[in-house]
């Protein structure tokens, strides 16, 4: 197992600075002279002269990459364009709104798909299954925008129960992970319903039975511990599409994540927030994915990485 987590986290050191080259080059693509962004439309040509020096816009662009690179590895991300704050004291502080989101997201998602999916199974091919099937793929047809301005017109504006949006306590969350796990709840519904079919015809299963082993411990330990993998190769893309989902959520909730932070910075062209922001967000779905490598190896020791 060390050996693996070992050799994940190697990976992750030229992923991420694929990563890091990528985002370069894709922020120096981008038509405009980031020095004009930087003074302003009307601002006077030796002025603008003046910012290029200071921050190296007039290097070569080998040399640029090169002082970029020397910085992000000592976890400097540049500064903002307009807050002139450094980037990382920006995101430092959204990372941790983000990451609470997505993971009682992605645990909503989990309790509910596997209740929702194992009992779909149990009862395969009867009305039960039927009524999760149908709630699992209207779950999969409504937007994450959709879902989230119907729950706050029900639950703000209709009862009052829940605040429309911000983070000033537990029921600022309610909405949020609901919106944005109801989607991932459905997809992994059908997955697991999938999968737990699958496990129940095999043969150790009628085996279970004929001893007299309950249903209950039948289908939640022998069965769904078979299972698990592809519901687990689900939930890691699940969780990239979590981050990537927060982005419209935490612009309906007006929540102070790191994907609200990535909209305002695109809008106004805080081009050093958004790069920090982005690569932020790469790297936690890499390691979601390295999480993702080691529960595979504790779910089934028979898997052997090399």
């Amino acid at each position: 197992m060390l050996r693996l987590i070992l050799g994940r986290l190697l990976f992750m050191v030229p992923a991420g600075l694929l990563l890091v080259t990528f985002l370069f080059c894709l922020f120096h693509a981008i038509p405009g002279d980031p020095a004009l962004l930087l003074a302003g439309d009307n601002a006077p040509a030796e002025v603008v002269e003046g910012i290029r020096e200071a921050y190296g816009f007039n290097e070569p662009l080998p040399v640029q990459y090169a002082t970029y690179m020397a910085k992000v590895l000592v976890g400097d991300l540049g500064v903002s364009n307009y807050s002139r704050e450094p980037v990382t004291s920006l995101i430092l502080p959204r990372i941790v709104n983000t990451a609470q989101l997505a993971f009682w997201s992605m645990a909503f998602a989990m309790v509910i798909s596997l209740v929702l999916g194992c009992t779909a199974a149990m009862f395969w091919n009867t009305k039960i299954d039927r009524v999760v099937t149908v709630l699992a793929l209207l779950g999969i047809c409504t937007p994450v925008f959709v879902s989230g301005l119907l729950a706050i017109f029900f639950f703000s504006v209709k009862l009052g129960l829940l605040p429309t949006g911000g983070l000033s306590s537990w029921k600022s969350f309610v909405m949020p992970v609901l919106t944005l796990g109801a989607f991932q709840a459905a997809v992994l519904t059908r997955m697991v319903r999938s999968s737990m079919v699958d496990a129940l015809g095999q043969d150790y299963i009628e085996t279970a039975r004929a001893k007299g082993v309950a249903e209950v411990v039948v289908v939640f330990k022998h069965a769904l511990r078979n299972a698990l993998l592809p519901i687990i190769t689900l939930f890691g893309l699940g969780f990239g599409a979590t981050l990537g989902g927060s982005v419209v959520t935490e612009t309906i909730f007006t929540w102070p994540g790191l994907g609200r932070m990535m909209v305002e910075s695109i809008l106004s062209r805080d081009l050093p927030v958004t790069q920090g922001a982005l690569l932020v967000f790469a790297l936690m779905f890499i390691a979601v994915n390295l999480v993702v490598d080691v529960l595979y190896a504790y779910v089934d020791p028979r898997i052997r990485y090399e």
